[in-house]
């Protein structure tokens, strides 16, 4: 396992998820901007139908019977504007960033894999892993009981 690996691998996992929200913060603004922007000229334009609408229905049926009449069509229209405006996004930016993140996600899910197939071995073997640290260590105490040792008969021998 290397630490570069994971560091870069979450750095990227970090801003495709930035990313990502974004793009979905950005998308849910414009949707609410439109909306309340639809429904400001809807309300107006729909006023203006409203009344012409009634003033004809009140000639053919009764008054109660064209505002019901034209509350159900109001009904009708908003539930149709609602269905537009709650489409998911629809981009390419979405797919890539998802993606990108999804490939993120498994580098790192292969990084923690192992990382526990190094700490099961040292677990199951831990002399596997304590002889490379101990190799460099021997060598060094020879060394110095070597050296020791012939300072030793270095120092005996000028006695003498």
């Amino acid at each position: 396992m290397n630490m570069e690996n994971v560091v870069k691998h979450l750095r990227v996992l970090w801003r495709t998820d930035r990313i990502i929200a974004d793009i979905r913060l950005r998308h849910l603004l414009i949707g609410l901007g439109l909306r309340a922007f639809a429904a400001l000229i809807a309300a107006f334009g729909l006023l203006m139908l409203e009344l012409s609408a009634y003033f004809a229905l009140v000639q053919i049926w009764s008054a109660i019977a064209a505002a019901a009449i034209l509350g159900a069509v109001n009904f009708a229209i908003a539930a149709v504007l609602f269905i537009v405006a709650g489409r998911p996004p629809s981009g390419r930016d979405i797919e890539l960033a998802n993606e990108i993140h999804g490939a993120s996600i498994e580098a790192l899910q292969l990084e923690a894999r192992a990382l526990q197939a190094q700490v099961s071995g040292a677990v199951h073997h831990p002399l596997s892993t304590i002889v490379p640290v101990l190799l460099p260590l021997i060598a060094i105490i020879v060394k110095s009981l070597r050296k020791t040792a012939t300072e030793s008969a270095a120092s005996r021998e000028a006695h003498s």
